[in-house]
């Protein structure tokens, strides 16, 4: 008595050492295993790519599984699967025949099923009187159970290199989130130290990452991350000691230095006795008392002629738009941060964040941190206690006495400063700071 007769047509197939192989396990399976045939096809499932099986073969192995009516399966009893290719396509989601047969042996040559052909190569089984199954034809997923524990030990080992895969890619992108964030913090809080070879060294382990690569690969690239981030914490933390240290020797009235020393700008009196550094100090309060007018562009520029080097072709600057051009070049050559060249913007306006980053670069040699500078900048602006007046007339000043020294270009120094002074000798509706005027009359300023 025959069940179940399949339409798939009689013909020779291959025989393969892998084939050969399956079959010596389903033979050696111990008769008192028994498994849970869903739990091991989840760890075929997760071993896939290491077994060699394709999603669409799986598939046809899940509607394979789902033929045998148990869900336990033991290793002394009938595991032997007749269905047509019509119902395997209607269970596997439907796909082509050519499909089904194509994916049916790859399952047959990762070892997963075992085909038993009978006579003709149909798929039946034979019942005897009893209605019990004397001899079927078909598949045998006896393989789920004869390698069980194999697909067991190959899905941990997936899990465990997807975890590690896993661990080392959030490694990398907490290491490289930290770095940034740490080298802005550094020059916003002018720590002391070249940002700009730490920028260029996290750009050259950042640029090894490959779009896809191997876990060694991006464990390497992670260690070297790590091994720079552990320098800037180390730049960051001993800045942090150092101030600390100044702290207390500054209450002990032993301060040694600051991280953001007031600039010359201010004030170039502050350079001289203790009567003109009081009068660097009464400047500040009386801000209010410089001129609301704008400074000329051509003054701006004699103040800071380094910002031409900026300008391609060397063509200079004719107008305010190139000179903020040149503003916005100049900013992260110093390390100045978007944040703080952003927030200055806001505080001083445009124009007056541009003159003063003109004037910090031409004195970038002078100033620890550019960046923290002109943070401290920004906080006096928004507190109505700074111009960039004086920082400009500082610099005219100091080109005038060293046109002074070296013979050449003096009187083109002193016209422009003369010049500057007029224009705050002349807003008669200001009342000026006495601190200022002995500033702009001190002797020797037009000779």
């Amino acid at each position: 008595m025959r069940t179940h007769i399949s339409t798939t047509p009689f013909g020779r197939r291959p025989m393969t050492l892998g084939m050969i192989s399956s079959q010596v396990t389903a033979r050696a399976v111990p008769k008192d295993v028994t498994v849970h045939k869903w739990h091991v096809f989840q760890d075929i499932k997760d071993a896939r790519i290491a077994l060699g099986a394709t999603d669409r073969a799986l598939a046809i192995l899940d509607a394979l599984l789902s033929f045998h009516p148990d869900t336990a399966l033991y290793g002394d009893s009938e595991l032997i699967v007749w269905p047509s290719n019509e119902q395997l396509i209607r269970r596997a989601n439907g796909m082509p025949p050519t499909t089904l047969r194509r994916h049916l042996a790859v399952l047959v040559e990762c070892g997963l099923i075992i085909r038993r052909d009978s006579p003709n190569g149909k798929r039946f089984a034979r019942k005897g009187q009893g209605g019990e199954i004397e001899q079927a034809y078909g598949f045998d997923i006896s393989p789920i159970v004869a390698r069980a524990e194999e697909f067991k030990d190959l899905a941990e080992a997936v899990r465990s290199e997807k975890k590690a895969f896993r661990l080392v890619k959030e490694r990398l992108t907490i290491c490289r989130r930290d770095i940034v964030k740490m080298i802005d913090a550094g020059i916003e809080e002018g720590v002391p130290a070249n940002w700009g070879r730490v920028q260029q060294a996290y750009q050259a382990i950042v640029g090894q990452i490959p779009r896809t690569a191997p876990r060694q690969t991006l464990e390497a690239i992670a260690e070297e991350l790590e091994g720079l981030w552990a320098e800037v914490r180390e730049a960051l933390e001993s800045f942090i000691k150092t101030q600390k240290v100044d702290a207390n020797e500054s209450r002990n009235g032993r301060h040694i230095q600051n991280s953001k020393p007031e600039s010359k700008f201010e004030s170039e009196s502050g350079l001289g006795n203790e009567e003109e550094a009081g009068a660097n100090v009464a400047d500040t309060d009386n801000v209010r008392s410089l001129p609301k007018r704008e400074l000329p562009l051509g003054i701006v520029l004699d103040a800071c002629p380094n910002m031409l080097w900026l300008v391609k072709g060397g063509s200079g600057i004719r107008n305010w738009r190139e000179f903020l051009a040149a503003a916005e070049v100049a900013r992260p050559a110093m390390g100045v941060s978007p944040s703080a060249w952003e927030e200055a913007r806001t505080a001083m306006g445009e124009q007056q964040a541009a003159i003063t980053v003109a004037a910090i670069y031409q004195r970038q040699d002078q100033i620890n941190s550019a960046g923290g500078y002109l943070r401290s900048l920004t906080d006096r602006a928004k507190a109505g206690k700074f111009s960039v007046w004086p920082m400009v007339m500082a610099l005219l000043r100091a080109k005038l006495d060293a046109s002074k020294t070296t013979g050449t270009g003096a009187e083109s120094a002193a016209v422009d400063l003369e010049t500057a002074g007029k224009v705050v000798r002349t807003e008669s509706r200001l009342e000026i700071s006495d601190a200022l005027r002995r500033s702009l009359d001190r002797p020797g300023r037009g000779s």
